[in-house]
This record gives structure tokens, sequence and C-alpha cells, in this order.
């Protein structure tokens, strides 16, 4: 129960925090047509979550508390593009980057296939 309670509070966090940087980059985004917001969410929680991967894996400061509250939770309620960044660090940190590349590359197309169909069934 309590590592719910941990991954509900961060996911909460973190998805407030995604909303306030997305309706500070709105006007941005509507006068350049690019989705500003969405990227600086996606840059800024990869590069948090490498922090704390970082961290992770250089220490054992950081516990399965801490993960749970702060990778899972925050990070995955802010952007769930941070999960797949650490995923695939943590794929090409065991010595395969043959198989980070294709879950890079699968994850990519498969994600944006998937909407497609998503978009298409709808209409």
């Amino acid at each position: 129960m309590k590592s719910f309670l941990l991954v509900g509070l961060g996911g909460a966090l973190g998805s407030m925090a995604r909303f306030a940087i997305s309706l500070s980059a709105a006007s941005l985004s509507a006068a350049w047509r690019f989705p500003i917001g969405t990227l600086l969410v996606n840059v800024i929680g990869c590069f948090c979550a490498g922090v704390i991967a970082g961290l992770m894996w250089k220490t054992t400061q950081l516990n399965d508390d801490a993960r749970l509250f702060l990778l899972t939770g925050v990070l995955g309620g802010f952007t769930t593009f941070s999960a797949f960044a650490v995923e695939t660090l943590d794929v090409v940190r065991r010595g395969d980057q043959g198989m980070a590349l294709a879950y890079a590359f699968g994850a990519v197309l498969l994600s944006l296939l998937a909407a497609w169909l998503g978009a298409l069934t709808v209409r």
C-alpha cells in the first residue's frame, strides 16, 4: 500500500508540473505551430531521470521508496518519455547497444503507428 501512495503522490506532483509548463509554453506553441511544451517536458523529464538513474547506479543512497516516488511517480506523471530513456540507457549500460537501438527505434515507430491507427479507428 505504501508503494501505491508514493507513486500516486509523486504522479500527482509530476502531472501538475507538466500542466504548469504546458500552460506557460502555450503561447509559444501556438505562435511557432510546434508543441514546445511537450518537448520541454520530455527533455526536462529525461534529464532528471538521467540524474536520478545515475545516482542510483553510482550510490545506494536512493532506496526503493525514493525510486518509486521520483522515477515512477513524479517523472512518470511528468513524462513517460523519461522511463523510455532510462530503460534504453540501462540496456546500453548492460552492454547491448544493438538491443538498445532496436528498442529505441521500435518503440518510437510502433508508438507512432499505434497513435495513427488509434486516430484512424475513430474516423
